[in-house]
């Protein structure tokens, strides 16, 4: 792709803020986005939306100091696309190619380099945000919107949009050699994820991502990745008849090239393109390549949801309803254990996706972002679930969402806001400092043009 020159940034933003002129006073301010990885349901929109075409390129790549300068709503494809040119690759990059660098900031991302490298805004330097009173700020840790820079990360967009954000880049080799290693009992799992957080290395080898699958109970692994410039074998390739999940109970050791790695996950959306039958050989043979993409998939979940095919299938056969699942929660790698045990009795759904985190430390030193507070020194691992269970005439209620919520909250961890949530007020602001995205928002949105977070996450506005 072509980098996008500081003029036509210029350019760009000028026509965000005409945009947001236009909007009546009154009128819910949206971003207008060809794409979404949002999983909540929202009021419709009235047509007005904040202009970012343009908005969605690389301005610079600075090879030497290791840093990019990008637009809020390049692509991480896109942003990929600068980097691996270099032999660089933002510190963490999130596992769907059309999540956007300032979707990742303001509404949270993480991959397998996060036990390492934090989540993707604990290696933005500075960022320009688009705020509630239309005006464009530069914030950073330490000037005078320094309280905007540590509060914007999971805000959604409920204080502003950022229109800039120079990250911090790592070098990469040209290759990621893997090893898949099971564990039956998920206590010697969870033991195995701290150890690894903390060495960065198991059986004497570096790790450098660490994800991994829980596919039945007794059925863990752990998915260590190597960088590394050495290719003992030809890389593997699962975007055609293979299916990457599946590699990893198939085989021992595994080789990808680095680009391959970064979206590993993405062209099976992990397991769920399976619900649209691309695992059957069948179709997946004459199933395009270009269509087996994350925004394909997300765009079929989105007409079953308007149209409700499942639901009219289910209630054709007389299976019960069923009540979609999709959320990602952290909790305690000590807590792992207890809640993939009270999963499976309560849920029941698998596979599940794991990936460690910590907050990311710097010379020594951690940064915390209150609106969402992890506790500095703790390895947490995120579970990640994407389906739907058959539950019955109270599925709308969401009884099971609900009782996620409840136990992730018992185990001192806390869940991403990108699918439904149902929190109390008081619980809400409690797990997301409430009392600060307040103060903030007042500073930066004084006639609150812009939602709230608890009204665009809870109340689905």
């Amino acid at each position: 792709m072509a980098l996008a020159g500081r003029v036509q940034h210029d350019a760009a933003v000028s026509r965000l803020r005409s945009s947001y002129a236009e909007i009546p006073t009154g009128s819910t301010v949206r971003l207008k986005k060809k794409t979404s990885n949002l999983f909540r349901p929202r009021e419709a929109s009235d047509g007005a939306g904040l202009d970012v075409s343009g908005l969605n390129g690389v301005i610079g790549i600075d090879p030497a100091g290791r840093t990019a300068d990008v637009q809020g709503v390049c692509t991480y494809e896109d942003l990929v696309e600068v980097t691996l040119a270099h032999g660089l690759m933002p510190m963490v990059v999130p596992q769907l190619r059309t999540i956007t660098l300032g979707g990742a900031v303001t509404g949270l991302g993480i991959e397998s380099t996060s036990f390492r490298n934090g989540l993707p805004h604990e290696s933005v330097l500075e960022l320009d945000i688009f705020t509630g009173s239309g005006e464009v700020v530069t914030a950073t840790p330490d000037n005078e919107h320094a309280d905007l820079f540590t509060t914007f990360p999971n805000s959604y967009g409920s204080l502003g949009y950022a229109t800039r954000l120079r990250i911090e880049l790592e070098p990469v080799p040209a290759y990621v050699a893997l090893r898949h290693v099971r564990f039956h009992d998920a206590d010697k799992l969870a033991a195995a994820i701290a150890e690894i957080a903390e060495s960065r290395s198991w059986d004497g080898q570096q790790v450098d991502g660490l994800d991994g699958v829980a596919f039945e109970p007794g059925e863990y692994y752990l998915v260590l990745a190597r960088f590394t410039d050495a290719a003992d074998r030809k890389p593997s390739d699962y975007t055609g008849q293979q299916i990457f999940f599946r590699s990893i109970q198939e085989r021992a050791t595994d080789l990808l090239t680095i680009h391959d790695y970064i979206w590993r996950w993405d062209t099976d959306w992990f397991w769920c393109s399976g619900a649209f039958g691309v695992q059957n050989p069948m179709i997946r043979r004459v199933w395009p390549r270009r269509w087996k993409r994350s925004d394909v998939y997300h765009k079929l979940v989105g007409l079953d949801t308007k149209y409700g095919i499942a639901d009219r299938l289910d209630r054709r056969a007389g299976r019960p309803k069923r009540e979609r699942v999709i959320q990602d929660i952290e909790v305690p790698v000590d807590r792992l254990p207890e809640f993939l045990d009270w999963f499976d009795d309560a849920v029941g759904m698998r596979p599940v996706w794991l990936c460690p985190l910590q907050l990311r430390k710097v010379d020594g030193a951690t940064r915390t972002w209150p609106s969402y507070p992890l506790e500095p020194g703790v390895i947490y691992v995120n579970v990640g679930f994407w389906g739907a269970v058959p539950v019955g005439a109270d599925a709308p209620d969401a009884p099971r969402n609900r009782a996620i919520e409840t136990k992730v909250h018992q185990l001192d961890g806390h869940k991403s806001l990108y699918s439904e949530s149902f929190y109390d007020k008081e619980t809400f602001d409690e797990l997301y400092d409430g009392a600060n995205l307040a103060a903030v928002k007042k500073r930066y949105d004084p006639d609150s043009r812009l939602m709230t977070l608890y009204d665009k996450a809870v109340r689905r506005r």
